[in-house]
């Protein structure tokens, strides 16, 4: 018989591997890309650089955290009912809501907006500043709601009324 309870938090952990290796790879990128003023083509690259791996490791991963993390709260009976269960799904969408709206959107306008700069040999520092200001703070935010969730998944708190008499 298929325990398809393992399966699906198996899955859930591979999913979220892939978040996390998405946001090191991003700061990385962040961290050693060259300012505009030094190489507005390495900035470019480097812009495109995280476009890519919000679009085909961020967003496909942190799809399947939301996918399998459904599944196994729908194959195990005990997570139907726990409160942490459904405030992690709760934080989890919110999670992937903030990804595509904020991350993988702002990612791919401040790429684009490197690549024209690039190709016309100049840029506006203050509209580039803004771009990457939305940017970054998107993505620490995300990383904050990703340590708030494996915090939530570890400790288990419990989230139930107080009947009193």
């Amino acid at each position: 018989m298929v325990n398809w309870s393992l399966i699906f938090r198996l899955l859930h952990h591979l999913g979220s591997a892939g978040v996390l290796g998405a946001f090191a790879a991003i700061i990385i990128v962040v961290t050693y890309a060259p300012a505009p003023e030094i190489s507005l083509v390495g900035y470019a690259a480097a812009r495109t650089s995280i476009a890519m791996i919000s679009k085909w490791i961020l967003v496909p991963a942190l799809l399947l955290v939301i996918c399998s993390g459904l599944l196994s709260m729908a194959a195990t009976p005990a997570y139907q009912n726990a409160g942490w269960a459904w405030f992690k799904a709760l934080l989890g969408l919110a999670m992937f809501e903030g990804t595509l709206v904020i991350v993988d959107a702002a990612a791919r306008k401040t790429a684009e907006f490197a690549a024209a700069a690039a190709q016309a040999g100049q840029y506006d520092p203050a509209a580039l500043a803004n771009l990457v200001a939305r940017d970054q703070n998107g993505l620490w935010a995300l990383i904050g709601v990703a340590f708030a969730n494996v915090v939530v998944g570890v400790w288990r708190p419990r989230f139930a009324r107080q009947i009193k008499d």
